[in-house]
């Protein structure tokens, strides 16, 4: 049985090391053209030659978006960005657009593309398509059901992603012309405005200023409002259907996001491949899964269509139970004590989790603080301070805190996280 790719979304340097610290055999990233996440921090050159060294040196990939459906104005300057990737190492190119395809063949012949899926792979004679101009895999539609997959798999040749995690877009594929239309910004060159999220009421031409609710529901209702794809509970069949790289969206989601997802779908990918006869899903997998900001999950259309549950009519907000608060620069063995970066304040009397990729989750009460220079604090309010604190155990750099949601407590960072239906 082939193990499958762990593919994870780096939307910054710091989400790229983080993603492949805590398990991805894989990332894919965006640099600051070409690709559908302006909105992302994205990768200046510089970044991408130390992400790239970075993930190879600790054994991963890094596959960069280059899948924009490209104007006449975009292509003056791709065959020089092309060339720029192979110089800096990149694994791969995600590609959409055919035109794209067809300067990276003549520019840059030995670099790998994989075909977005922005192009709407939905069938075998499609995945064929694109094998024959040149593509080495294919990221399938997320309209197919595993069914459907496993039949384009008995009919090609080439490597098939598939996305298993994250945030859907109400429209095909992600091909969406709302946000084009209705505030001039394009989802398809990457800056979607999401107005599928958006408060919506019925109004008749002949009553203007009546707003009428789609359903009964004083909150209006959000009839376009796209669920979150999760299929950790289905490792087994997303493995047995020939699935070649499980994808997880989020290169615009957070740290604590990123980490979370990729570790426990790394730890139910092993188990499962270390003994398929006596895999058993284990509950603690999922309940990390909820601890990131997230919306009602489904499992979209991989069980068929007559089990597709996608579009919440209740809210667009995510649901967030717990606060990401910081992250372990240093263990101090001799102290007992770990240097913190702090992303949401915490203080003094609040229980902790600290977990990460060694580091089994533990829960650790702030007895005392200092801030760098050694001063006693009550709390860290101020974003990215750096914080130390005993701790009962040892940790490791890199190693997660938060802390169960409370009341009261603004998170700074780990905001709403969102999402344009790829890539």
């Amino acid at each position: 049985m082939r193990k499958p790719e762990l593919l994870a979304p780096a939307g910054d340097l710091e989400k790229l090391i983080m993603a492949v610290r805590y398990g991805a055999d894989a990332v894919y990233i965006g640099g600051r053209a070409y690709g559908l996440r302006a909105a992302a921090g994205n990768f200046s050159r510089e970044e991408m030659a130390e992400g790239i060294n970075y993930a190879h040196a600790h054994g991963a990939k890094v596959y960069v978006t280059v899948n924009i459906f490209a104007h006449n104005r975009h292509l003056a300057g791709l065959p020089a960005y092309l060339r720029e990737l192979v110089g800096l190492g990149a694994d791969a190119v995600l590609i959409s657009d055919p035109g794209v395809l067809s300067i990276a063949k003549e520019t840059v012949p030995g670099l790998p593309v994989h075909i977005s899926t922005q192009a709407n792979p939905t069938n075998w004679a499609a995945v064929r398509f694109w094998a024959a101009h040149g593509a080495e895999r294919a990221v399938l539609a997320r309209e197919l059901s595993l069914a459907e997959i496993r039949e384009i798999k008995e009919k090609v040749d080439i490597q098939l992603e598939a996305f298993v995690h994250g945030a859907m877009c109400i429209s095909y594929s992600g091909r969406c012309l709302m946000s084009s239309y209705m505030t001039g910004r394009s989802a398809n060159l990457g800056e979607c405005a999401q107005p599928c999220r958006w408060r919506y009421a019925l109004v008749e031409e002949k009553r203007p200023g009546q707003y009428f609710p789609v359903e009964e529901d004083e909150k209006g209702s959000y009839i376009f409002n796209s669920m979150d794809l999760c299929m950790i509970e289905h490792i087994p069949e997303l493995i047995q259907s020939g699935i070649d790289s499980f994808k997880i969206e989020g290169r615009m989601k957070s740290v604590h996001y990123v980490a979370t997802v990729v570790s426990a779908y790394r730890k139910a990918i092993d188990a499962y491949i270390a003994d398929p006869a006596g895999y058993s899903f284990n509950p603690e997998w999922m309940e990390e899964i909820r601890k990131v900001s997230h919306r009602e999950y489904t499992t979209g259309f991989f069980l068929g269509r007559e089990n597709f549950r996608g579009e919440s009519t209740e809210t667009s907000k995510y649901r967030r139970d717990y606060d990401f608060v910081g992250v372990v620069r240093q263990y101090l063995p001799g102290q007992g004590a770990v240097v913190i970066e702090q992303r949401n304040k915490f203080g003094i009397g609040d229980e902790l989790e600290i977990t990460g990729p060694q580091t089994p989750l533990f829960l650790q009460k702030v007895a005392a603080m200092t801030d760098e220079e050694g001063q006693a604090i009550e709390a860290a309010p101020h974003p990215q301070q750096t914080v130390v604190m005993p701790v009962d155990r040892p940790v490791k750099p890199l190693d997660m805190l938060r802390r169960e949601k409370k009341q009261g407590i603004k998170p700074q960072s780990d905001k709403p996280e969102v999402c344009r239906g790829e890539v």
